[in-house]
């Protein structure tokens, strides 16, 4: 058996090789991005009015949370909204689960993680991302109001992307509702004390926020909200939409 010949290779050649496959890579990439908002634009168009709901995919089934959100859900759904989660465990699923037995559609954006999420049977649309901006940027694209009930990091997270783009002109002014007063209190109170307190927001932005425990509540204060001007946005909120 011959020993094989050893091939110098050009040191200056492995790099420039990986630039370019990395280059390759990232392009294939954002196309895959694209994708996303294309197709989670075409599957979910239709679907109005809707309301996205949020709490924390931690919650049991037998836990007051679970209960609450599923009765909120199935009371938006007999009103004819259909109701949008993260398709998930938890309170996610509670939320697709009132839906999914009233009169409007259940609609789960799942998202990819290695750990914690799993899709809920309770979905009449299914849509799953890879990416959580694209898969956030559906949240609020579709919705005319955000009802998030208590979470961790990932609800807080959609909470404060809603309270941004309302704030900032980003996005049309919807209702954002928050759910169990107890749990929401201390961030609230803190609200007041610090970002109020030192100038980091105006005292008015706490108008964005509505707190509200009561499922026929919570549906009543969407209606109020829309009672003068319908769901549809207008032409203005039309082109802020399109360019969220």
């Amino acid at each position: 058996m011959h020993d094989k010949i050893p091939v110098a290779v050009d040191p200056s050649v492995e790099p420039e090789l990986a630039r370019r496959v990395d280059s390759t890579r990232e392009a294939w990439r954002v196309l895959e991005i694209m994708s996303e908002f294309i197709e989670s634009t075409e599957r979910l168009e239709h679907i109005a009015p809707a309301v996205s709901v949020f709490g924390s995919a931690r919650t049991p089934p037998d836990h007051g949370y679970y209960v609450l959100a599923e009765q909120i859900a199935r009371s938006l759904s007999d009103a004819g909204f259909a109701v949008i989660s993260g398709g998930g465990p938890g309170v996610m699923e509670a939320a697709n689960k009132g839906a999914f037995f009233g009169r409007s559609p259940s609609v789960g954006l799942n998202i990819q993680l290695p750990h914690e999420q799993r899709a809920n049977p309770y979905q009449d649309v299914s849509q799953t991302f890879r990416h959580f901006f694209a898969r956030k940027v559906a949240f609020v694209k579709f919705a005319v109001a955000y009802v998030v009930l208590p979470g961790g990091f990932g609800t807080l997270d959609e909470l404060f992307e809603a309270l941004t783009l309302v704030q900032t002109g980003k996005t049309r002014r919807i209702p954002i509702i928050l759910v169990h007063e107890p749990f929401w209190r201390g961030l609230l109170d803190w609200f007041r004390a610090r970002l109020i307190g030192e100038g980091m927001i105006s005292p008015d932005d706490m108008d964005l926020i509505r707190v509200i425990d009561e499922p026929a509540k919570v549906v009543s204060a969407i209606f109020d909200h829309y009672e003068a001007r319908g769901f549809a946005p207008s032409p203005r909120e039309r082109e802020i939409q399109l360019n969220l």
